[in-house]
C-alpha cells in the first residue's frame, strides 16, 4: 500500500448514539472509497466494523474498530466507536486521537441519551465535531426538529451546511449551501448529479448559506474582512474557514444522509478531504515533560497507543497514532512506563480483521502492530533520545458500578485473575482486584451492560463460568468512649501449658486527646492503619507484670482484632490501647498466650467503649433532564442521601448530594431507568460517616446471624 504523507490524511471517529448508523457509515465509506466492492450491512452481520462474534451476536458495537478508506489519492482513517455510554472509554480513546468526529444523528430519534454521552466525550478530548443527520429516509424523519434539538442543546455554533429538499421515502436530493448547488445522489450511492437549486428553495438557500458564511468567517479576522468588504466568501475561503473553525470548535457543521443507501457520503467524503483538517493542522498531544507533538515527520519518532485488542491468530494487536517521525519494521522505541525497549516488528494498515503490510506510517497516520511484549492501552512508545518523557495519558473516567465476581469452578480462580487483567489492560475502564479486607473478587466498570459484556468474554473467550455477588461495604468500626478489660489465658494440656493475662484500657483517638493520670505511658508506639485511621499502643507496665519482651505478642494480638472487628468483623481504626497490668508464669507464659490474652481483652474493652459503625460516604453528582428531577430526587433521598445543593447546565439540572455507599447498588441501572437513559453520575468517595442507630442494629445482628452458622 502506497504511504501516504501527513497532508494526505485525515483521521475521523464516527461517534453517536447506538443505532444512529455509525457501521453503516463506516461501510458505505469504504465502498465509496472502492476499499470493498460489496456492502455488507449489521443486520446481514456482514459489515467489516462488527466482526467480532460479540458483535454479531448483539448487532451492535462493543469495541472501536479500526479501519480506512480513500477518496482523491487521499487516506481517510477511521475509528467506529460504541454506541453505548457503557463503553465510554472506548469513546473517549477515539476521539482523542481523531482529527475530527463525524457525530451521527437519527433523525427519527434527535438527541438521545447515548448522544449526549458521546458529546462529552468530544468536548473532553477538545475534538471537532461534524453532524450527520443520518435515516432522512425514514417516514418519521424531522430535519427542522432535530436541528432545532442540536442547537438547543450544543448550541449556535451549529450551522447548517446542507438540508434535504424532501425526507421519507424517496429522499435522494441534498441542498448543499457551501456549493450552493442541490446534489442528487443514485441509488446505492456513489458521486451525485450535481444540479441548480430550485426557484422556490432559492430563497431558503441564501439564507442559510449567509449564515454558513458568517460562521465560517467567524474564527479569522482576514476572512471576516473580507466577508465584510465584499459580502461573500469563495469556495476555498468558506472551505479554509470551516478548517479553522472546527479546529477551534468554533462551528459544528451539520450534513445530511441515508447512509444504508449511500446518500450523501461521497459528499461528506469530499468535506472531509478538502475542509477537515489533516493531522499536522491540529494543535497536537503533549507528554508529560510538555513537550508537544504536532504530527512533523522532523520530529523524534513517538507514537501513542489508544486501544489494545486481542485478535484471534493474532493474540495482542497495538492500536496507534503517530504523533512524530516514521515508524518502520524493526525499529527500536523505548516504552516510558516500563522503561523497557520495545521492538516494532510487523506494521499494518487495517480494516476490521483484514489487515495489510506495509513498511512504514508517517507522522499522523494510524496504524497497528503485533507482538509487543509489554503494552497497555495509554501507552507510548519514543524515540530512545527522547528517554522516559512520553505522551500525556487519557484520563478515563471513574467506575460507577460494582460487583463481586466468582469463578463457579474454584480451580479457575488464578485464570479467572489474569483474564481480568488482560481485560484491563485493552479497556482501562474495566478495574478489577481482590479486596483483601471484603475478601472478595472486585469488578468495577461503567455500567450493567459493561459488566454483562465482561461476563460474556470471560464465558466465551476464556471458557470461565462466573457468577456475579453483591459487594460487600468496607465499614469501620470505632468507640466513642474509654472502657477497660481484661482477661486471662489459661490452658494445661500435659507438659508446657500456656498462661498469660493482660489489662487494658481502650479510648477513643482524635488529635489533641489526652492520656489518662491513672497509670504512667512509659513507651508509646503509633500506627497508621493502612485501611485509614491510627492505633496508638501505650505500655504502662510498672513493676515488671508483664515482660517486655511480651509486649509485641499483644500488640499483635490487637492487630488481629483490628483487621477483623468485633461488631461486624470490619476494620477497626482510631484506637488508644493501654496495657497497665497482667500477669505471667515463670514456666508456661509464651508469645501464643500473650497474643490471645490481647485480643480477647481488646474485644471485650471495644465492645464496652460506646462502638459504633462507620460507612463511606460519597460525593455524588447526577445529571439529569429537567422534567426528570422529581423522580430523581425521590430516589436519592430513598437511598439515605443529603441533597447539598443543585446548579444547571444546558438543558440538564445537576444534583449534588452525599449519599452511603452502602444504598448505591445499582444506582445506575435504576437513574437509567427514570431517566429513560439520559442520566448520568459520577462518585468520589469523601469521608466515613457513623450509621444509623437502626442500621447499625441490623448489621449487628447479620454479623450475629452469620458467625452462629458458621459455627
Amino acid at each position: 500500500m502506497k504511504v501516504f504523507q501527513t497532508n494526505e490524511i485525515r483521521n475521523v471517529a464516527l461517534i453517536g448514539a447506538a443505532k444512529s448508523g455509525k457501521t453503516t457509515l463506516a461501510e458505505s465509506m469504504l465502498f465509496e472509497g472502492k476499499v470493498i466492492n460489496r456492502k455488507g450491512s449489521v443486520d446481514d452481520k456482514n459489515t467489516v466494523s462488527d466482526y467480532r462474534p460479540i458483535e454479531l451476536e448483539r448487532q451492535i458495537s462493543v469495541q472501536s474498530t479500526l479501519l480506512h478508506t480513500l477518496h482523491e489519492d487521499k487516506k481517510i482513517n477511521i475509528i467506529d466507536a460504541p454506541g453505548f455510554s457503557d463503553f465510554t472509554g472506548d469513546i473517549l480513546s477515539a476521539v482523542t486521537v481523531a482529527d475530527v468526529a463525524l457525530f451521527t444523528v437519527n433523525t427519527q430519534a434527535g438527541v438521545e441519551a447515548t448522544t449526549e454521552n458521546a458529546w462529552r466525550q468530544a468536548e473532553k478530548a477538545n475534538c471537532p465535531v461534524v453532524f450527520v443527520l443520518n435515516q432522512l429516509d425514514h417516514g418519521n424523519a424531522n430535519f427542522d426538529e432535530a436541528i432545532r434539538q442540536l442547537k438547543d442543546y450544543y448550541g449556535e455554533k451549529v450551522t447548517v451546511a446542507q438540508y434535504p429538499l424532501t425526507t421519507g421515502e424517496g429522499f435522494n436530493s441534498i441542498i448543499d449551501l457551501m456549493l450552493m448547488k442541490m446534489l442528487k445522489f443514485p441509488a446505492g450511492g456513489g458521486a451525485p448529479e450535481v444540479l441548480d437549486i430550485p426557484a422556490e428553495e432559492k430563497d431558503k438557500a441564501d439564507e442559510l448559506h449567509q449564515m454558513l458564511i458568517e460562521n465560517a468567517a467567524a474564527g479569522d479576522d482576514e476572512l471576516m474582512e473580507k466577508y465584510f468588504e465584499n459580502d461573500t466568501l469563495s469556495l476555498d475561503e468558506m472551505r479554509l474557514g470551516i478548517r479553522l473553525g472546527l479546529i477551534q470548535r468554533g462551528i459544528f457543521p451539520v450534513f445530511c444522509a441515508a447512509v444504508k443507501h449511500g446518500i450523501g457520503v461521497h459528499r461528506l467524503m469530499d468535506f472531509i478531504v478538502h475542509s477537515c483538517p489533516s493531522p499536522d493542522l491540529m494543535l497536537g498531544r503533549n507528554t508529560t515533560a510538555d513537550r508537544n507533538f504536532n504530527s512533523k515527520v522532523s520530529d523524534p519518532a513517538a507514537l501513542f497507543v489508544f486501544k489494545m485488542a486481542n485478535e484471534q491468530h493474532l493474540g495482542e494487536v497495538s492500536m496507534f497514532k503517530v504523533y512524530g517521525g516514521e515508524i518502520r519494521e524493526t525499529q527500536d522505541m523505548i516504552n516510558p512506563r516500563t522503561g523497557n525497549k520495545e521492538r516494532i516488528s510487523q506494521l499494518f494498515v487495517v480494516n476490521g480483521k483484514n489487515r495489510e503490510k506495509v513498511e512504514k506510517v508517517v507522522a499522523g497516520d494510524i496504524a497497528t502492530t503485533i507482538k509487543l511484549k509489554d503494552m497497555r492501552t495509554n501507552d507510548s512508545l519514543m524515540d530512545p533520545k527522547i528517554g522516559d518523557d512520553g505522551f500525556e495519558p487519557i484520563s478515563y473516567p471513574e467506575p460507577i458500578y460494582s460487583t463481586a465476581i466468582k469463578a463457579l469452578n474454584s480451580a479457575d480462580d488464578e485464570k479467572l485473575g489474569s483474564s481480568l487483567q488482560e481485560l484491563h489492560r485493552n479497556d482501562p475502564t474495566i478495574i478489577a482486584g481482590l479486596s483483601r479486607e471484603l475478601k472478595q473478587l472486585i469488578i468495577k466498570c461503567q455500567g450493567e451492560y459493561h459488566i454483562n459484556t465482561i461476563k460474556w468474554y470471560l464465558e466465551h473467550m476464556y471458557k470461565i463460568e462466573t457468577e456475579f455477588i453483591t459487594p460487600k461495604i468496607p465499614y469501620r468500626e470505632t468507640i466513642t468512649k474509654a472502657a477497660r478489660a481484661d482477661y486471662r489465658h489459661k490452658k494445661q494440656s500435659g507438659g508446657s501449658g500456656q498462661f498469660g493475662e493482660v489489662h487494658l484500657m481502650v479510648q477513643p483517638y482524635f488529635e489533641g486527646y489526652t492520656d489518662p493520670t491513672d497509670f504512667p505511658v512509659r513507651g508509646k508506639e503509633e500506627h497508621k492503619l493502612s485501611w485509614g485511621g491510627k492505633l496508638i499502643f501505650n505500655n504502662c507496665i510498672v513493676g515488671g507484670s508483664i515482660d517486655a519482651r511480651f509486649m509485641p505478642a499483644i500488640l499483635k494480638g490487637i492487630f488481629e482484632r483490628l483487621e477483623e472487628g468485633p461488631l461486624t468483623g470490619s476494620y477497626a481504626r482510631d484506637i488508644v490501647v493501654y496495657v497497665y497490668d497482667g500477669k505471667m508464669h515463670p514456666v508456661d507464659s509464651n508469645e501464643i498466650s500473650f497474643k490471645l490474652a490481647g485480643r480477647h481483652a481488646f474485644s471485650t474493652a471495644f465492645k464496652n467503649a460506646g462502638p459504633k459503625i462507620m460507612e463511606p460516604i460519597y460525593d455524588l453528582e447526577v445529571r439529569i433532564p429537567e422534567d426528570m428531577m422529581g423522580a430523581a430526587m425521590t430516589d436519592l433521598q430513598n437511598r439515605r442521601a443529603s441533597i447539598m445543593g443543585m446548579d444547571s447546565e444546558g438543558k440538564n439540572q445537576i444534583i449534588r448530594a452525599r449519599v452511603p455507599l452502602a444504598e448505591m447498588d445499582r444506582y445506575s441501572t435504576s437513574l437509567s431507568s427514570i431517566t429513560s437513559g439520559r442520566g448520568s453520575f459520577s462518585m468520589k468517595y469523601i469521608e466515613y460517616a457513623q450509621v444509623p442507630m437502626d442500621v447499625q442494629a441490623k448489621l449487628l445482628k447479620e454479623y450475629e446471624e452469620k458467625q452462629n452458622e458458621e459455627d
